[in-house]
């Protein structure tokens, strides 16, 4: 099983759509040995009217041949204005009438948006469960997930969300002195309802299912990477990943030069495989 985990392509949707489309190119080129795509968020840089269109034609190079679910970022939620938690122009672009015809695709919370989505697919006789939640989710949206969580108890569950862990490997939280969490936003004032990091998203979501096995997510700069191991309240061990390699994080080149996640799960012998590939320049 293999699953490629785009991270944050804004820098690509700013400055080099080219870059994007090598991503998604070099996925359709292999969608007979990729089962799913994962886009984790600031899918753009500035949430307008040229960035969208880049991106929804770096998606239809691969979305009719291989399975794709995406979140928004803090970057496609209002652009610089994060708190008004307006998705817009994602809905516009990646619109629910083209994704939730997909055989992949599950449900939504909101009939319509795509903001907080889950979609499954099977193979070697497993049954996998993708959920997509919003940047700095609210209380409603993990209650929800729980929910659908709970009502497909066989189903391996991926958690993927924007911010979620930190690069010094834990999770995002003000506790721990983090930059970029959801307060930084302005998302915890009264007028606008709650917010979750991701200590809180582990406390009130990820610990508490058994099925639950894995988190990705992008957000963070510093290093862009981050991994942690947590066991949940049931025994199971969750694989936390945090990948990113836009403008601003140490070293990267050409807001990430076309580097992505793969992930191979050998379900013969109980390993998960974690390789960073670059799809611009052919390297590991």
């Amino acid at each position: 099983i293999r699953l490629a985990v785009l991270p944050d392509t804004q820098t690509y949707t700013n400055e080099y759509p080219y870059i994007f489309h090598s991503q998604t190119a070099w996925i359709q080129e292999n969608a007979g040995k990729i089962d799913f795509a994962i886009h984790v968020g600031d899918i753009t840089n500035a949430n307008n009217a040229t960035q969208w269109p880049r991106a929804a034609n770096a998606f239809a190079l691969m979305e009719n041949d291989v399975p794709l679910t995406f979140v928004p970022g803090n970057h496609d939620t209002g652009g610089n204005n994060a708190q008004l938690r307006n998705t817009d122009g994602m809905n516009a672009a990646l619109p629910y009438s083209k994704f939730s015809v997909k055989p992949s695709f599950g449900g939504a919370m909101t009939a319509g948006r795509m903001e907080n989505t889950w979609s499954t697919f099977s193979k070697d006789g497993y049954d996998f469960l993708i959920m997509c939640i919003e940047f700095a989710p609210r209380d409603i949206v993990l209650a929800w997930a729980g929910q659908v969580i709970q009502a497909h108890p066989m189903h391996n569950v991926i958690i993927n969300t924007h911010a979620y862990l930190y690069s010094d490997d834990l999770r995002m939280s003000d506790l721990y002195g983090h930059k970029w969490t959801p307060s930084t936003y302005g998302l915890y004032d009264e007028s606008n309802g709650d917010a979750n990091d991701g200590e809180q998203i582990w406390d009130k979501l990820v610990k508490l299912y058994p099925n639950i096995f894995m988190v990705v997510c992008g957000h963070v700069l510093n290093d862009g990477t981050g991994t942690l191991v947590s066991e949940g309240v049931n025994g199971n061990k969750v694989y936390q990943m945090l990948a990113n390699y836009q403008k601003g994080v140490i070293g990267t080149e050409n807001g990430g030069n076309g580097f992505l996640r793969l992930i191979d799960i050998d379900t013969k012998n109980h390993k998960i495989d974690v390789q960073t590939y670059s799809t611009l320049l052919n390297t590991y």
